[in-house]
């Protein structure tokens, strides 16, 4: 009796360490702590989710698994990512038909580094569960064509390469604080055109969420955080077109202290997942 009583103490203080010294906290836009729970319920009330990530935050990679799949036995859904650009729709589709394994993937789409460790599993899970994946981002060669010179670069594409940005001539705001703020943190290192790149990457990505977008459905986009913080980004995009779908966004951000969130990070979603800084990176 005497050993069992030691080892429920045992397990008892460990849990209780595990309790404190958590790897994320979870919370609203306000700076509130939420339950998972809550938010999942949420979430499911919406019709497009933006998840904006670190790209190398494994905490970031497990959630969007997790969401994908508590809100999948409950909804439809549509999965699209930054991480694929539009021009490789098609390999990607045959992916997901089984018409090629992992490695012609490899072979026919530019897969990011991290791809194996951090995408694969949301992939491989569309898959299992014949779920429609969007890539959705501009092709890259066309955005570093906006950085160096303006819109102007996307005039001269092709029909076939049109098709793979949003539709010309897309709106811009330079003034939104996002891109005012990529100026400013680039310094003399960059250009007035830098932050339109950013712009046709935010302008393709809501394009093509809004054209895989079905009806009744809930379409969970995965992006980097920057593309969606502030209520900016992809989602100006997506309610310059459809201002009449319900929207709702998470965003990551890392903190040294994780008992309550930095006023620098209040409003920056509707759900904010606050890591550790001190959580490995996946690369």
């Amino acid at each position: 009796m005497k050993h069992l009583t030691l080892i429920f103490l045992f397990l008892y203080s460990f849990s209780a360490m595990a309790q404190n010294k958590p790897a994320y906290v979870l919370y609203d836009g306000k700076g509130k702590k939420v339950s998972y729970e809550k938010m999942t319920r949420n979430l499911l009330a919406k019709d497009v989710v933006l998840f904006g990530e670190y790209h190398n935050n494994p905490i970031s990679h497990w959630l969007q698994l997790e969401l994908v799949k508590d809100l999948q036995a409950k909804r439809p859904m549509v999965l699209g990512a930054e991480m694929f650009e539009a021009d490789n729709q098609d390999a990607l589709d045959q992916y997901l038909r089984g018409d090629i394994d992992g490695k012609g993937l490899d072979t026919l789409a530019r897969l990011w580094k991290n791809y194996k460790t951090d995408y694969a599993p949301l992939v491989n899970y569309a898959k299992a569960k014949g779920l429609a994946f969007a890539a959705t981002n501009i092709p890259r060669r066309f955005a570093s064509g906006v950085s160096s010179d303006g819109f102007e670069a996307l005039d001269s594409l092709s029909s076939q390469e049109k098709a793979w940005v949003a539709p010309l001539p897309f709106p811009y705001d330079p003034e939104l604080p996002g891109y005012k703020n990529m100026l400013t943190m680039m310094g003399d290192h960059t250009s007035p055109n830098f932050p339109k790149a950013q712009a046709s990457k935010d302008a393709t990505m809501a394009h093509f969420i809004l054209h895989y977008f079905q009806s009744g459905s809930l379409f969970l986009h995965f992006n980097g955080s920057y593309h969606s913080d502030n209520h900016e980004g992809i989602l100006w995009y997506l309610q310059q077109q459809r201002p009449e779908l319900r929207y709702a966004t998470i965003t990551t951000v890392s903190q040294a202290d994780l008992k309550h969130l930095d006023k620098e990070n209040r409003g920056l979603a509707d759900y904010i997942i606050c890591v550790d800084e001190d959580m490995t990176g996946t690369y």
